[in-house]
């Protein structure tokens, strides 16, 4: 009987699944920076302006334990408070991106006809623009440059990713039987959108906002590169490893903590995403 089961259904399909301990050990990560970036002020560091010309691109010590920078600045300090601004651009512009792309993407998806033929044709006019060329035009031109406006300009350039990814995703779920179900049995569409389309699309939504978190805080370094981020000396990631290219032959700890301390944060953001795809990932036995 039990090799007549086992030719029916695959086993592997019905393990149980699990995230593993190198995904707790990113969460732990990413919990720290964030924990790190909000209580920077009660935490026992150096005020990240401060400059002690007797200590100037110092190597790591019991008073430094990165170093410091050319102009005599605590490097821990600054990359502490310099994630601030590197995690609220990358959360703060994936609320505006989810918070108007992704109740676009599920109304086309759910609504169909003439809406969604507007709207996706509408979205897909501004994804043949290269959105950080605009990201670049429009900060370029819009002075004063504060963090409200970085976040403004690159959350609206990814509404039509998100308007992408959460209409697909929506247009699979939507042709399922129980959505079919809910609406014999006379389900307003608030409800259906709600109760029974959202929390299938959840996984994939969470896994693709995490993955654009990663991708902004890269472009917040991008435009640091190109002196379009939050200007000096407030610390950010991008602006650091931006002010270390004339002092990195002196002072190589000023490129390499920050640099590591952003691609940490990345490869867990990006590692956490694709783990959570999968471990959601419902697929059909096979009988």
């Amino acid at each position: 009987m039990s090799s007549v089961l086992d030719d029916v259904v695959d086993p592997e399909a019905l393990a149980p699944k699990r995230l593993g301990a190198l995904f707790w050990i990113c969460v732990g990560w990413l919990a720290l920076n964030v924990l790190g970036a909000i209580f920077a002020n009660v935490l026992p560091l150096v005020n990240p302006l401060y400059q002690n010309y007797n200590a100037i691109n110092a190597g790591p010590s019991l008073h430094h334990w990165l170093g410091t920078d050319d102009l005599g600045r605590d490097i821990l300090s600054r990359i502490v408070y310099g994630s601030r601004v590197s995690i609220t651009v990358g959360i703060g512009a994936m609320v505006i991106g989810f918070g108007i792309g992704l109740p676009l993407g599920m109304l086309a998806a759910f609504r169909r006809g003439r809406l969604d033929s507007l709207l996706t044709a509408f979205m897909y006019v501004f994804l043949a623009f290269p959105a950080i060329i605009a990201v670049i035009a429009v900060l370029s031109f819009w002075t004063p440059r504060s963090l409200f406006k970085i976040i403004v300009v690159i959350g609206l350039a990814s509404v039509p990713l998100v308007y992408r990814v959460i209409r697909t995703a929506t247009l699979a779920v939507a042709a399922r039987d129980f959505v079919t179900a809910a609406k014999v049995q006379g389900a307003t569409d608030r409800r259906i959108l709600v109760k029974e389309l959202l929390p299938n699309i959840a996984p994939i939504a969470v896994s693709f906002l995490l993955i654009g978190v990663a991708t902004v805080v890269t472009l917040e370094g991008v435009l640091a590169f190109l002196g379009l981020s939050v200007n000096p000396p407030t610390p950010s990631w991008g602006n650091m490893i931006n002010e270390s290219r004339t002092v990195m032959a002196q002072n190589p700890w000023l490129v390499l903590f920050p640099s590591l301390a952003l691609c940490l944060f990345l490869l867990c953001l990006n590692f956490i995403g694709d783990r959570l795809r999968t471990y959601f990932d419902v697929t059909e036995v096979k009988l």
